[in-house]
C-alpha cells in the first residue's frame, strides 16, 4: 500500500476544513466556565484537587474531545438517528425503574460497572432530536395548531412521566420545559400557549397537594416561607442566602467563604456551587460568570439560526434552551426565587452525566454550524 493511500490527503483536507468551521470562541467560553467550576471545586475541598476538581477537569477534557468529534458528524446522520436515540433514552429510563440504584430515597441511576449514569439527563438530547425531526416533517400550519400536535405531546409526556416517578422533580421540569420551548419555536399558536399556561398554573395547587412526594411538597412550601423550618426543609435555601449576602460586591476572597469552608452550605459542590462563588467572589464574580453563560447561549442560538434545514435550526435551538434552563433554574434556586429542585449549574457543578449531556448537545450545535448547508431530507407526516 502506497503512502498516499495511507494518508488519504483528500479526506485529511476535508477534516481540516471541517475543524476550521468549528466556532473556537464558543469552545473557549466552555473551557472558561469549566475552569471556573474547577477552581470552585478546588476551593470547597479545602484547596485540594481531590475529590472533585481533578475529576471535573478530566471529565471536561474527555467530553470536549467528544464534542469536537460529534461536530464532524453530518446533520443527516443526526436526523436518521433521532428516533433511535429517543427510544434508547426511554429504554434506559424503564431500566432505571427495574434495576436502577436507589440513593437518597430516589431511584435515578444505572450502575454499568465502569460508569454510573443518570438516564433522565441523557434522554433530553434524544427528546430534542426526536422533536426536531418530527417538526421537520410538519408544515407551518400543522405546527401552529392541528391534531398532529398529539405526537410531540406524547414524545414530551412519556419521559416526563417516567422521570417524575423516580422521583426527580427538577429534571422532569427541565424535560417538560425543553419540550414546551421547542413547540413554541416550531410555531405553536400563541393562543394555545396562553391556554396551556393558564391550565398549568391552575394545575399547580392540586399537583403539589396530591401528586408530589412529601419531601417535594415540603420543598415547594418552603419556597414561600423558608424561615418556617430553618433546620429542616428551609435549611438549604437559608444557608444559600447567607452565602450570597455575605459575599457582598467583591466577595470574601478565594477559599475564605465561611458557609462553604465550614460546611454550613449543603451540596456545596453540586447544586449550590454558585452560592459558593457568590460568597468568595461576590456580585462581580457572579455577574462575570453569568456573562460567560449568556455569551454561550447567544452564540449557540446564532449558530442554530444559520442552519438551512428546519431540523438543524430546531435541534440547535432545543439544545440551547435546555442549557439556558439549567442556568436559569439553578440561579433562581440558589437565590431563593424558585424551589430547591436539585438542578445543577452546568459546566460548574460536579457531576459526570450532566456534563456529558451538555457537551453532546453542544457537539450537535457545532455540527449544525459545520454542516449548515447540508440538505436534510424533508418529508410530510408524523414520523418521517
Amino acid at each position: 500500500m502506497t503512502a498516499s493511500a495511507l494518508t488519504r490527503p483528500g479526506q485529511r483536507d476535508r477534516l481540516v476544513v471541517k475543524m476550521g468551521q468549528i466556532d473556537w470562541v464558543f469552545v473557549g467560553l466552555l473551557c472558561a466556565i469549566a475552569c471556573v467550576g474547577a477552581v470552585m471545586l478546588y476551593s470547597v475541598a479545602n484547596q485540594s484537587w481531590e475529590p472533585w476538581a481533578a475529576k471535573h477537569l478530566i471529565r471536561f477534557g474527555l467530553t470536549l474531545a467528544l464534542l469536537l468529534t460529534l461536530a464532524l458528524i453530518d446533520l443527516r446522520v443526526w436526523f436518521y438517528m433521532a428516533y433511535p436515540l429517543y427510544a434508547v433514552g426511554l429504554l434506559l429510563l424503564i431500566a432505571v425503574e427495574v434495576i436502577g440504584d436507589v440513593s437518597m430515597g430516589a431511584q435515578r441511576w444505572l450502575d454499568l460497572g465502569f460508569v454510573r449514569l443518570q438516564p433522565s439527563e441523557i434522554v433530553q438530547i434524544g427528546l430534542v432530536l426526536a422533536l426536531a425531526r418530527l417538526y421537520h416533517g410538519m408544515s407551518a400550519k400543522e405546527a401552529k395548531f392541528s391534531w398532529k400536535l398529539i405526537f410531540p405531546a406524547l414524545l414530551i409526556g412519556l419521559p416526563t412521566g417516567l422521570v417524575m416517578h423516580q422521583p426527580d422533580l427538577g429534571t422532569a421540569m427541565l424535560i417538560a420545559l425543553t419540550g414546551a420551548a421547542m413547540m413554541v419555536l416550531a410555531g405553536l399558536s400563541l393562543r394555545l400557549v396562553a391556554v396551556a399556561l393558564g391550565a398549568f398554573l391552575a394545575a399547580i395547587p392540586p399537583v403539589v397537594m396530591f401528586v408530589l412526594h412529601p419531601y417535594q411538597r415540603a420543598r415547594v412550601m418552603t419556597f414561600f416561607n423558608p424561615e418556617s423550618d430553618p433546620s429542616g426543609s428551609g435549611y438549604h435555601i437559608l444557608q444559600s442566602k447567607i452565602a450570597l449576602g455575605s459575599g457582598g460586591l467583591l466577595g470574601k476572597g478565594f477559599g475564605l467563604g465561611s458557609q462553604s469552608q465550614l460546611n454550613f452550605l449543603p451540596e456545596k459542590h453540586t447544586d449550590f456551587i454558585f452560592a459558593t462563588l457568590a460568597e468568595e467572589f461576590g456580585f462581580v464574580g457572579c455577574f462575570s460568570v453569568l456573562v460567560l453563560y449568556a455569551a454561550v447561549i447567544l452564540i449557540a442560538l446564532r449558530t442554530a439560526s444559520l442552519a438551512h434545514s428546519h431540523f438543524g435550526r430546531l435541534a440547535g435551538s432545543g439544545v440551547t434552551a435546555t442549557f439556558a434552563l439549567y442556568v436559569l433554574i439553578n440561579a433562581a434556586m440558589v437565590m431563593g426565587l424558585a424551589p430547591v429542585v436539585g438542578v445543577p449549574m452546568p459546566m460548574m457543578s460536579y457531576g459526570g452525566t450532566v456534563m456529558l449531556t451538555v457537551m453532546i448537545g453542544f457537539g450537535l450545535v457545532q455540527a449544525v454550524r459545520v454542516h449548515r448547508y447540508s440538505e436534510v431530507t424533508s418529508g410530510r407526516g408524523a414520523f418521517l
